[in-house]
């Protein structure tokens, strides 16, 4: 998330928690996406990680681009975390070990975001040559250890980091070393929403079989083709996972909610202090009795910072979250866009896959879920092999997107910009297995070669 919210509104109830989220509701001529990619920087002369200060620092690159875009500065204690559009919406964040991400603004074709991408890859890439910055396209750091990462000085993440050892053995990894992409994308009712949440929590490990980009750890093979995604089974499961509840009869808005209070809390923001409520209920805190922050009532801030830290692999606030795949080039981090657009914007191709995964169980979710980060296009679900599965899928949203005839100033549509997962397709190897070729190959065993060949 780019900044935490401020809105100071009181919440007194659990309805008004419901009417938060179906606020999002859109009619379809004002569905838009919003594509967001975090990158792990380095300096290119040493391949070393890159500190918040100094003259080549974070920091230094955030002044900078702020100066090159115009964007306005988010701070936290008067250190800059980021930036933001003030006209158009878009956002640049940390996450805690310096992963730079862009939150694009939210737009009305893959044409806009893939333009957007471009532009924003330009602007950091004038800034940072200067000061020796690379941007890694892989989904995980290949090199360094936990301790070798720096701190970002947001102080959430100072919560969240003394929080994540208590409820999984891979937090920590998850925060500092792994990079994702995602688009966020609208619904127009209850029932709409319910039916695109189902599709794409069904179909995200199939998408994380197509993206699985993240195969080194420490220098070195780590047994995974996308260990971002595994590192996220045992990161904090009360707030991870498959949301089997969304497949429940009568699920919707309600029923989230519900699963959201039972969550626990990370922290409460008033004025600019963060009060770390790690453990505590929300329910407390929208009944005035949280135990930390005596007589204190939930605001509508409270309740928007609490989703943001809400992490299933796809995410409802008030639009939905595909939360599933590594980052990689800007190719992918587009296709990734058109992927799921695809699927879910056009009603024949919704229905279409909705019919593609309503016969499995929540045992078939799950085992697909598991095995995918290990065996990614060669996982196999309900007796099918995945990367059948992803043909299916990928058909299905190459057929939305040429319906939605989307056309940019050349007269092309938007199908073009799934060619990168037909590629992946076609010749049945993901980037991982890709990279895993090279290493035991011309790379001969070193990571090394990554930081000159996976960069933006």
């Amino acid at each position: 998330m780019a900044r935490d919210v401020s809105d100071a509104t009181p919440i007194g109830a659990r309805d008004e928690l419901v009417a938060w989220i179906a606020e999002g509701e859109k009619p379809r001529e004002a569905w838009r996406l919003g594509t967001e990619h975090e990158k792990v920087p380095f300096y290119r002369s040493s391949h070393a990680p890159v500190p918040y200060e100094g003259e080549t620092g974070i920091r230094a690159l955030l002044d900078g681009l702020s100066a090159e875009t115009g964007w306005d500065p988010i701070l936290d204690r008067n250190n800059i975390i980021g930036l933001y559009d003030a006209a158009g919406g878009g956002a640049i964040s940390l996450e805690p070990g310096g992963q730079f991400e862009l939150s694009g603004a939210p737009l009305a074709s893959i044409h806009e975001t893939a333009g957007e991408l471009d532009r924003h890859l330009a602007e950091v890439k004038r800034v940072g040559e200067p000061m020796d910055l690379g941007f890694l396209t892989l989904g995980m750091s290949p090199k360094w250890s936990r301790a070798e990462t720096p701190l970002m000085p947001k102080r959430r993440y100072d919560i969240m980091r003394n929080y994540m050892p208590k409820v999984g053995s891979r937090g920590l990894d998850m925060m500092f070393r792994t990079a994702t992409v995602q688009v966020n994308l609208d619904f127009g009712s209850e029932a709409d929403m319910v039916k695109k949440l189902r599709v794409s929590l069904a179909l995200q490990p199939v998408a994380t079989a197509l993206f699985a980009n993240s195969p080194f750890t420490e220098g070195r093979p780590n047994g995974f083709l996308s260990m971002r995604s595994e590192i996220w089974r045992d990161t904090d499961n009360d707030r991870a996972g498959m949301l089997p509840r969304a497949f429940d009869e009568g699920f919707g808005y309600e029923a989230y909610v519900d699963w959201a209070l039972d969550v626990p809390m990370y922290f409460v923001k008033r004025d600019d202090t963060y009060h770390d409520v790690a453990g505590a209920s929300f329910r407390d805190l929208l009944a005035g009795r949280l135990a930390a922050l005596p007589g204190e009532v939930a605001t509508r801030s409270d309740w928007a910072n609490h989703v943001s830290t809400l992490f299933p692999e796809v995410r409802l606030k008030r639009y939905l979250e595909m939360r599933g795949a590594d980052v990689g080039p800007p190719e992918r981090i587009a296709a990734l866009s058109a992927f799921w657009v695809g699927l879910l914007y056009d009603q024949a191709s919704l229905d279409g896959a909705f019919d593609l995964v309503r016969g499995w169980s929540a045992e078939d979710r799950e085992r697909l879920r598991a095995d995918v980060p290990r065996l990614a296009l060669d996982a196999e679900v309900a007796g099918r092999p995945v990367r059948d599965v992803a043909r299916d899928a990928l058909a299905f949203s190459r057929s939305g997107l040429s319906r939605r005839a989307m056309l940019d100033a050349d007269g092309r549509d938007e199908t073009h910009f799934l060619d990168p997962l037909d590629a992946i397709l076609a010749r049945g190897r993901t980037a991982a297995e890709d990279l895993l070729d090279r290493y035991h190959g011309p790379w001969r065993r070193s990571v090394e070669p990554a930081f000159e060949e996976c960069v933006f």
